[in-house]
């Protein structure tokens, strides 16, 4: 820290030892949460649940919830949807709620185990029950966005500045070791289904539950080892509103620190390019490489073991060269990703594989040292609320890149052109960020500027 910004964080645990014991405490929140994501999400709810309502469509393959007709192949995708809406309304409420009272943990924890025990509930989710599916769908991913503002909050309280770009990318890593064990578990399961006497359906049903189970048991350490903090007079003033009442009031807040604000834009924009690239890379990849669902899978798995030593190692990075050049640097490395994959030729699963592994070595330091930064930006006090605008961007408002892929396809039927046209986000990305003085936006936001940043 330099001498000219003296001063610790608001509710910075002030004794190394007991702050260690809150890290290592935070971290094994990424380390329950992510298997959803993992195995749920990216792996094995979407063609199931099209499945579930396929079996429940009419002759013209419509299925009708509150009789509205829903072809059965859009569910998955309208259920997504509808859990980004919910989250939306949601999360400035909650993040509001959590600056004013201090009461983190017990938030954190409703919002985690409504998201476990809907994810758990999926084992039943069998014959053609799509509406259960959907209605599951929506609360797992709405409860995981909510946590994960409440989670993120705790940042700034646990980690002194100097602390926070290896603390977050540490973070990262725990989420992506665990997302990756059990999707090799699970993947077991699934493969030998037979052999272990289940239809597969019901190996798909264990792998959806297990992924609850696993969320709620180890919610129980985070809970254990973090600690709420006492707010102040100010933080405790006024009452709080609505959903977008409330954000509307951030965003104006946020006029007041126009720096941060930049910051959140330039995020917004290159994270929609991440993680349209995540959703998107298994359609890609089958429709336009012709890739087996084996080698997909074994993919997404490379992904999450990689992306461990990618957290970790861009985490070292930053300690050298600051986190925002070491972010910059992995926009341009997702950028090279797209043209390569442009350029990959079709049943080529060596080839596919390489573009996988570059992602994992990327994907997780970006994110995770993007939460750093935007940490250091945080007026004090405002923690929970801010990173209510921050989780809705990174979850809440990326729908434009999917936008963006799904209609060059439509307008070209290449989906080579579809992925390439994804660069925009990276080099726009890259240019807002790099415009914004991110020692200045720190100083502004009244918080002291780490050594390297």
């Amino acid at each position: 820290m330099t001498a000219d910004t003296a001063g610790e964080p608001e509710g910075l645990t002030a004794d190394p030892a007991e702050r260690k014991r809150e890290q290592r405490g935070w971290y094994f929140y990424d380390f329950a949460c992510s298997v959803y994501s993992t195995s749920v999400v990216t792996v094995f709810l979407g063609p199931y649940l099209t499945a579930v309502a396929k079996s429940a469509a009419d002759a013209e393959g419509f299925v009708h919830p509150l009789g509205i007709p829903v072809r059965a192949g859009s569910l998955f995708a309208y259920a997504v949807s509808a859990s980004i809406l919910v989250a939306v309304l949601v999360m400035p409420l909650v993040g509001a709620a959590a600056d004013r009272t201090g009461r983190k943990k017990p938030m954190l924890a409703a919002a985690a185990y409504t998201g476990a025990a809907a994810t758990a509930g999926m084992f039943f989710l069998e014959g053609d029950r799509y509406l259960l599916g959907a209605f599951l769908l929506i609360v797992a991913n709405a409860s995981l966005s909510v946590s994960m503002v409440l989670y993120n909050a705790y940042l700034p309280q646990i980690a002194a500045p100097e602390e926070r770009d290896a603390v977050s990318s540490r973070g990262w890593a725990f989420g992506y070791t665990s997302g990756a064990l059990v999707l090799v578990l699970n993947l077991v399961l699934y493969a030998q289904h037979d052999a272990f006497g289940l239809s597969e359906g019901a190996a798909v049903r264990i792998c959806l539950a297990s992924a609850g189970l696993w969320w709620g048991a180890f919610t129980l350490i985070p809970l254990r080892r973090l600690r709420d903090r006492a707010v102040g007079p100010a933080a405790r003033e006024g009452e709080v509103g609505g959903g977008w009442k409330q954000l509307m009031a951030t965003l104006r807040d946020m006029r007041r620190h126009p720096l941060t604000l930049s910051f959140l834009v330039a995020y917004l924009i290159y994270n929609d390019g991440v993680q349209t690239v995540i959703s998107q890379a298994s359609v890609y990849g089958s429709e336009e490489l012709e890739l087996e669902q084996t080698t997909l899978i074994t993919a997404v798995l490379l992904v999450q073991v990689l992306a461990v030593a990618g957290a970790l190692g861009m985490g070292r990075l930053a300690r050298t060269y600051g986190a925002k050049r070491t972010v910059l640097a992995s926009l341009a490395v997702w950028t090279l990703i797209l043209a390569a994959g442009y350029f990959l030729p079709a049943g080529a699963p060596v080839a596919f594989f390489c573009l996988a592994a570059a992602i994992g070595l990327v994907l997780g330091g970006s994110q995770a040292l993007s939460r750093s930064l935007f940490s250091h930006l945080v007026p004090r006090g405002k923690e929970a609320e801010y990173f209510a605008a921050y989780e809705m961007s990174d979850r809440g408002l990326s729908w434009l890149g999917p936008l963006v892929f799904g209609l060059a396809y439509q307008l070209t039927g290449s989906y080579r052109d579809a992925i390439i046209s994804l660069v925009i986000f990276f080099v726009l990305g890259f240019v807002l960020l790099a415009r914004v003085p991110v020692r200045r936006a720190v100083e502004a936001a009244g918080n002291p500027v780490p050594e390297r940043i």
